[in-house]
């Protein structure tokens, strides 16, 4: 007979089958995953409608079923002429709306004239100088009939003031301009760190914005407060989640503190987060991140119920992606498409497979957008409203996370808000601890990434990339400027310019000109500590003077000013922020108990750090304008665990300042950290100074975003050792060893000597 199908049945059989095994799963967030969820993990769970708050199920009634989310690609390419070529396609081919990545000088403010971005010009993103770059990124695409979302925070009021420039030029006027701006701060101070000012001035910034497109541009979303970058920097989906929503909170309350209506500009902020492999969790974040939302907008004050509406951009993981057995890229974003789907997002970017690498090829991004055609029209998926809504996993893992990520923001709550957490740096310290934490469980295949660190190809055939001539982009760049500084009218051009410095010393919260914090460990806010809205107070200029930033860069944009020159008139006033790296220790370390490879790599530390008299020294550095820290900051805390002294240098030095921290520490390693591009022209200029100053007993590694195509050419340039994408962090140290003429045993070492 059998027996009654009784949970407790259901155990005792399960436990029978496994043969005592613990099936729970315990998740990088803390939370454990049972093997079977029943209707009393849901009891007590009101999950509502879609089209009602507090969201859960989605912000529209209809969903999908009505209109399915807008598909978007994220891309620029070198010049302006290349991208526009790019969206054309794309848009012929059924593409809905434009997201524009820009080049790495443009996010920091400089033009591609300037000296400190020689390698970066047209590396990973497009080039834009002026307002003449703006026109011909959208020759031909009616801005009027577009929406358009660009990815800018630190330059954002150049890029806005030449966006609305370039429509106005078009004929389009600033109300009919439809799309969002990113300008979201707070995460680039935490994780991705392409700011320019200081944080009061940048909040400024954002407040600016915010009132300029509530009173002009009533079609167009002035923030989108982005989770993305914190996920790709190694935070867990919950940290994401509770970050990005206590960011929100700030910014929303730096708008009122300003004198906007909640009711007024709510509507205009829109959300932006990252979808991994962990397929549920993401599902069930994006469900969250909308009760979350409701619940601080109500708490605010919010009245109308649209204004607790979380709107959500999506972008399939940049991390999760590999540059081995490329292909299985494609599965990976497939899947994290769906998770983005299912989670009820009204806008979603597909990876291209190749973007491990370099920027995608027309091949693939073709078939990166196709995933997102092939989900809506052929799976039926769009069907139906919310479809996992009512599953008892899907729903108690919404509340878990919704819980969890209550208790953090309650607790940023109670140092003051975001922007004081921020400053205290334990938001970004938690974020690298768990980075730091997840490349240990890959290097131990505790997490597994198929052909990475199992079922691993031992050979693998190449892949075509997109490679760009840094150098011919910045000389027609270059040219360009020229020609159109020898064009305008330059006295107007500066009066305009001044007005805006004018402006930017009369405006909120503006420091004593000319002042550069010194590098502290974290973001300093200003002295008196005050939580950001709260420096928003407005000067006194005189009656009918303009102290709006973005108002005052519309006009210098008019005059033909470039990015740089605007950039620069409120660097004047604000100066210009920096910090250096401090990575976390003890994190990668503590993974590592009891391995016998970590062991031989601990001991080879001991025997070099015996033989020199100290101990083995590397020098981390970060050159040209690429802010993204989270690999460089594993290998620093990783080798600091291992017994090596960890030089970790600031962020954006050149090659000259690189060289000068290498010789004053005395530094046996320099360690290029590469994922924007550049290495094919900063880390071959860093060997060559290093010749010159007769330093060439220095080695020189380099470790990131390095297709395979590049590794003759930079270890021609002289360059000891090539660490790229999936490399195993313990055997690259193990090979720095054997740099170092210490013999280290070869179990496991070929394949990072290759």
């Amino acid at each position: 007979m059998t027996d009654k199908p009784t949970l407790q049945n259901w155990e005792a059989l399960a436990t029978k089958e496994v043969k005592g095994k613990d099936l729970n799963w315990h998740t990088p967030e803390g939370i454990t995953v049972k093997p079977l969820y029943t209707a009393e993990d849901v009891d007590g769970i009101e999950t509502g409608l879609p089209g009602f708050g507090p969201f859960t199920r989605g912000v529209r009634a209809s969903m999908y079923a009505g209109r399915p989310w807008t598909i978007r690609q994220y891309a620029g390419f070198s010049t302006a002429e290349e991208s526009n070529a790019f969206y054309r396609r794309n848009l012929a081919a059924g593409q809905k709306g434009l997201s524009v990545a820009f080049d790495l000088a443009t996010h920091r403010g400089y033009d591609s004239d300037h000296p400190r971005v020689t390698g970066d010009v047209g590396k990973a993103g497009v080039a834009i100088d002026s307002v003449e770059d703006m026109k011909i990124l959208f020759d031909g695409i009616p801005l009027g009939e577009m929406s358009v979302s660009m990815t800018m925070n630190g330059a954002v009021i150049p890029i806005l003031a030449f966006f609305i420039v370039a429509g106005e030029e078009q004929g389009v006027p600033q109300e009919k301009l439809d799309g969002t701006i990113q300008n979201d701060i707070l995460k680039e101070f935490m994780v991705r760190n392409t700011y320019i000012y200081p944080p009061e001035p940048s909040m400024r910034i954002i407040s600016d914005i915010i009132g300029y497109t509530s009173a002009h541009m009533p079609k167009f979303n002035s923030i989108s407060i982005s989770g993305y970058h914190m996920q790709e920097a190694g935070a867990t989906q919950l940290q994401e989640l509770a970050f990005t929503i206590a960011d929100g909170k700030e910014y929303a309350r730096a708008a009122m503190a300003s004198g906007l209506d909640l009711d007024k500009f709510a509507g205009r902020l829109s959300f932006f987060f990252a979808i991994g492999m962990n397929f549920f969790m993401e599902v069930a974040k994006l469900r969250a991140a909308r009760k979350l939302w409701h619940r601080v907008m109500t708490e605010l004050g919010a009245k109308d119920e649209r204004s607790k509406m979380l709107r959500t951009h999506c972008q399939t993981s940049g991390v999760s992606l590999t540059e081995q057995d490329p292909y299985n890229n494609v599965m990976r974003t497939t899947i994290e498409a769906m998770a983005a789907m299912l989670g009820g997002t009204q806008s979603l970017h597909t990876n291209a497979l190749d973007e491990a690498i370099a920027l995608p090829t027309d091949f693939s991004a073709r078939i990166a957008r196709n995933t997102q055609i092939v989900i809506q029209e052929e799976t039926g998926m769009c069907n139906v409203v919310d479809p996992l809504g009512g599953s008892y996993y899907v729903e108690a893992l919404t509340q878990e996370l919704y819980d969890k990520a209550w208790e953090i923001i309650e607790r940023v709550e109670a140092e003051g808000g975001m922007a004081k957490a921020v400053a205290k740096g334990w938001p970004k310290a938690m974020i690298e601890e768990a980075a730091a934490a997840r490349q240990a469980r890959v290097d131990r295949a505790e997490d597994v990434i198929v052909g990475v660190n199992k079922y691993r190809l031992k050979e693998e055939e190449p892949i075509d990339i997109l490679d760009v001539d840094n150098v011919a982009v910045r000389e027609s760049q270059i040219a360009r400027i020229n020609k159109m500084k020898a064009s305008r009218d330059d006295a107007k051009c500066q009066a305009a310019l001044d007005a805006l410095r004018e402006g930017a010393r009369l405006g909120a919260g503006a420091p004593t000109p000319s002042v550069r914090p010194e590098p502290v460990e974290g973001p300093s806010f200003s002295s008196s500590g005050e939580a950001v809205g709260a420096g928003l107070r407005q000067a006194q200029p005189e009656r009918g003077v303009e102290t709006n930033l973005l108002a005052l860069a519309v006009e210098a944009a008019r005059q033909r000013a470039t990015l740089g020159e605007i950039s620069a008139a409120m660097e004047d006033v604000f100066g210009r922020y920096g910090t250096v790296p401090t990575p976390v220790k003890g994190v990668y370390g503590g993974a590592y108990g009891g391995d016998d490879r970590w062991a031989r790599v601990v001991d080879g530390v001991e025997a070099v750090t015996r033989r020199k008299g100290r101990k083995p020294r590397m020098l981390v550095a970060k050159m040209g304008q690429d802010g993204h820290d989270r690999g460089a900051n594993v290998i620093a805390s990783a080798y600091s665990d291992m017994g090596f002294e960890v030089v970790s240098g600031p962020l954006f030095q050149t090659p000259q300042e690189a060289l000068a921290l290498a010789l004053d520490k005395d530094v046996d390693v320099v360690g290029a950290s590469s994922l924007a591009a550049g290495h094919k022209t900063l880390i071959p200029e860093l060997i060559k100074l290093l010749r010159d100053a007769g330093r060439s007993d220095i080695k020189v590694v380099a470790g990131g975003v390095i297709p395979a195509q590049d590794y003759d050419f930079l270890r021609a340039a002289g360059v000891a050792g090539i660490y790229g994408p999936g490399s195993n962090v313990v055997d690259s140290a193990a090979d720095v060893l054997r740099l170092l003429g210490h013999n280290m045993p070869p179990e496991g070492l070929e394949e990072a000597a290759e």
